[in-house]
């Protein structure tokens, strides 16, 4: 129910609504014109308030019952392709509106004949039915072409938004020792040290993590997040390296972000070459 009222109840339909509305109501007056015209020449009255009225009643349940095309033509129009179940669909939706349509349409006027002080006869017969329903299945096919052509016209010119594109999530780390599991910050990272038959993490809040390991396998672990080797027994983040001061040695030393520094050696001078022209030595 929900998805067939939100078909027919679109908000942007107004301008398809209005449209529809506004040549109804241009058809019934050219109709009403012409009926008027053709009676003239046949030598009767012309009777233009009568068939202006007779169309403007007609006109006004068609689009009272616009709805019901608009939400059968977007059913079908959902479907990947047409079936039987769809061609039953848009039949029964045809004969339906026709009959709404006729029934509609003589209780206005009846009523406003009344309302008049006159009286109106349908003239109820066979051929009478089947010469409304002829025009209720042209009404309904052009409402239906029209609204078939709008949401296709609709579907090429909307544009999906583009994906917000958030932030990347910050790289996280399980460090595990033994049953315990500590997650960090792989950015938080400012030195992993060899410490024995342990692995020490130091962080920029201060914390340590004394983790059983090897460094080898740490530097493994951590090489896709910018921590290098710059000592047999050190790996230094180098996001966060802030000054590199080279010592008369070889060895060099890295101040980080929080001011903590720590050596380096010679052997690992490449390591670090690249900071040389990007960091001011201390």
């Amino acid at each position: 129910m929900n998805k067939l009222v939100g078909s027919m109840l679109r908000p942007d339909d107004r301008m398809f609504y209005a449209t529809m509305a506004g040549l109804s109501l241009g058809i019934g007056v050219v109709n009403a014109l012409s009926a008027a015209h053709d009676a003239v020449r046949r030598g009767a009255a012309s009777d233009l308030e009568r068939q202006l009225l007779w169309e403007m009643t007609s006109i006004v349940v068609i689009i009272l019952l616009a709805p019901l095309l608009v939400a059968t033509v977007r059913s079908i129009r959902r479907a990947p392709a047409a079936t039987v179940h769809h061609v039953a669909l848009a039949i029964a939706a045809v004969i339906i509106f026709s009959a709404l349509h006729i029934i509609g349409m003589v209780m206005l006027r009846k009523l406003l004949m009344w309302t008049a002080g006159g009286a109106y006869d349908f003239q109820l017969s066979l051929a009478t039915i089947v010469y409304e329903f002829r025009k209720d299945v042209m009404t309904a096919l052009l409402i239906g072409a029209t609204l078939w052509l709008y949401d296709g016209y609709r579907a090429s010119t909307i544009r999906e938004p583009a994906p917000r594109s958030e932030p990347p999530a910050p790289a996280t780390l399980w460090l595990r020792d033994g049953a315990n599991r500590i997650r960090i910050s792989t950015a938080d990272i400012l030195w992993v040290a060899a410490a024995g038959n342990y692995v020490e993490y130091a962080m920029a809040d201060g914390r340590r993590h004394l983790i059983r390991g090897t460094l080898s396998a740490a530097e493994a672990e951590l090489a896709r997040f910018a921590l290098v080797r710059i000592h047999r027994s050190r790996l230094v983040n180098m996001a966060r390296v802030t000054a590199l001061s080279v010592l008369p040695s070889g060895e060099f030393d890295l101040t980080f972000d929080g001011g903590q520094s720590v050596q380096g050696s010679r052997r690992y001078r490449s390591a670090v070459a690249q900071l040389e022209p990007a960091v001011a030595p201390r």
